[in-house]
């Protein structure tokens, strides 16, 4: 059996970690764009930006279709912290179009 370079092994696991906030980083970029439409759809119907009722399905679904290892009471934090990203995103655009 041959023996682990604990160096290698940790770099080949950065460079994975790397690559994964990547697609992430595209995901968050896509979600963004759909929430800025959703900004302008709730500016012109003068619709609020908060909605609990819907933070909470999302949450729902969130926590609904997680399979792990991440437990879902983190799952609920990342995407509390992303959420409110969005809201500020819906915010800061209305009041530039405002």
């Amino acid at each position: 059996m041959a023996e682990m370079n604990p160096e290698a092994e940790l770099s080949r696991c950065r460079a994975r970690i790397d690559d994964v906030d990547l697609q992430i980083l595209e995901l968050l970029n896509q979600r963004t764009l759909v929430v800025q439409e959703i900004g302008e759809i709730k500016q012109t119907a003068s619709l609020p930006v908060y909605e609990p009722k819907r933070e909470d399905l999302v949450y729902q679904n969130v926590t609904a279709h997680n399979r792990g290892p991440l437990p879902n009471d983190a799952v609920r934090r990342v995407f509390e912290r992303i959420i409110d990203e969005m809201r500020k995103v819906q915010r800061d655009r209305m009041e530039k179009n405002a």
